[in-house]
């Protein structure tokens, strides 16, 4: 199987974007946020690989994978995988139900 590219949808990007901000401002040196982009960009490879490989979810096409505190929830199409939320788990969960049935 071929591997896929992978593209992050805006909102997946925020998400993203300000856990990292979260823990920089927190801890004032970016180690854990450099840590934190490194699994992801690992996960990431792991998933535009072997996209089958993580579980499915509730969501039409929808499959999530766990890196500890935070999950990667994202589609699969032909030529690519769709991240559509990195989700803090630690989160309200009413919140993420919301960004997933948008995303549909």
């Amino acid at each position: 199987m071929a591997k896929r590219n992978v593209i992050w949808t805006k909102t997946a990007d925020i998400q993203f974007v300000g856990i990292l901000e979260y823990w920089v401002n927190r801890n004032k040196p970016n180690t854990y946020s450099k840590k934190l982009v490194k699994l992801v960009s690992e996960r990431t490879k792991q998933i535009a690989e072997e996209p089958y490989i993580y579980k499915s979810t509730d969501f039409k096409n929808a499959r999530v994978t766990s890196l500890g505190n935070f999950s990667i929830y994202y589609k699969i199409s032909d030529e690519k995988i769709i991240i559509t939320a990195f989700w803090d788990n630690r989160q309200d969960p009413k919140k993420l139900l919301n960004i997933l049935e948008n995303k549909q």
